[in-house]
């Protein structure tokens, strides 16, 4: 072969080396950055019952069931606003009932978001009373405040 054939023959190589390397580089990032993508859907509710009697909650479409003393837990809820409404049963000896706290309301459920609901009560005097407290594992951003 002669000098000329040869630089290009190396010429080419070197060239296909490049573009062989930015390829693959590409390609790494490229599948780095699908792995850092969770497919997974995390979210989940909990409807933890410590009232003296059964709660019925009314979520996306079906009635779940929450005996007293119970937890139950809904899983792999897609990203959204869900509505949910609560009833709840009523002891025998109570001569009246009412509640404190949002019973029915609505849940913004972001990525990896998890809601807990919790049911407590009392019974004083014949008054039956159920309260739920709400927590959220989101972040809360607020506004600044001036002093």
């Amino acid at each position: 072969m002669m000098l000329n054939e040869q630089i290009e023959m190396k010429l080419l190589r070197v060239g296909f080396m490049k573009k062989w390397l930015i390829n693959a580089a590409i390609a790494c990032i490229f599948a780095l950055s699908l792995a850092s993508c969770s497919s997974s859907i995390q979210n989940s509710i909990s409807f933890n019952n410590q009232t003296q009697g059964a709660l019925y909650i009314n979520f996306r479409g079906q009635l779940i069931t929450v005996p007293a003393g119970q937890t139950s837990k809904v899983e792999k809820i897609r990203q959204g606003t869900y509505d949910y409404a609560t009833t709840f049963s009523v002891p025998t000896t109570a001569s009246s009932a009412s509640s404190q706290g949002a019973l029915t309301g609505s849940f913004t459920l972001n990525a990896d978001t998890k809601i807990l609901l919790y049911y407590t009560s009392t019974l004083i005097n014949g008054a039956y009373t159920v309260y739920v407290t709400i927590s959220n594992s989101d972040n809360k951003t607020t506004g600044t405040t001036n002093p």
